[in-house]
């Protein structure tokens, strides 16, 4: 072969690997950094085992108990609890995004998807699945869980956990709550926790550094 026909061959092979590159960079890209849209079941779950409920449901825009949404978050008062939810003794996943007018921006990170941003944000919402509800309000009033369950449009009583139902123990920062669990107040790092069915012992839940 002459040192002519060897450039020939080298040209198409770079251009394919060039663009080989450039599709892997791509996909790369959008994987990694932001998506749009909707959880699946599956991406949801992340983090959380088995969701609650299969999917965030659909936030209206509507005032509901006295709560509106924003076009972005509020953080005149700002405080977070946790939840945490056992169906006879198996955890249920808190979706990400309870509170969230989509459609979302959502960030991969390790832990998952983490919502950056929506069309409008509820004062009592969620960002990702480790069960951290957000309290972020233009102004200072005490919250419930009923009143994020409300949000999430699932239902809450002393037999009903979302679709789930049983009688419902309710522990908060490991002592047992006396009466309707729609009344748990949303406290500065509250560890609340809902057992439908059978009593699972309390697990404690450290929040990340700056919540």
């Amino acid at each position: 072969m002459t040192q002519q026909d060897g450039r020939r061959g080298r040209g198409p092979r770079r251009r394919l690997v060039i663009a080989v590159a450039a599709v892997l960079l791509a996909v790369g890209f959008g994987v990694g950094f932001v998506e749009r849209g909707r959880p699946s079941a599956a991406s949801a779950a992340e983090g959380g085992g088995t969701l609650l409920t299969p999917t965030i449901g659909d936030a209206s825009g509507a005032v509901v108990d006295g709560i509106a949404p924003g076009v972005s978050e509020q953080v005149a008062f700002h405080i977070h609890a946790h939840l945490a939810v056992f169906v006879n003794n198996e955890q249920r996943g808190i979706p990400y995004g309870i509170g969230v007018l989509g459609p979302f921006q959502l960030q991969q990170t390790a832990d998952g998807p983490f919502v950056t941003g929506g069309t409008g944000f509820y004062w009592l919402h969620t960002h990702d699945t480790t069960g951290v509800i957000h309290v972020e309000s233009p102004v200072q009033r005490r919250y419930t869980l009923g009143e994020f369950f409300d949000l999430w449009g699932q239902p809450l009583s002393p037999t009903q956990v979302g679709p789930e139902r049983g009688p419902v123990t309710a522990l908060v920062d490991g002592t047992r709550f006396v009466g309707d669990p729609r009344d748990i107040a949303l406290a500065a790092h509250a560890v609340i926790q809902l057992d439908v069915g059978a009593v699972h012992p309390f697990e404690p839940y450290t929040f990340a550094p700056g919540l």
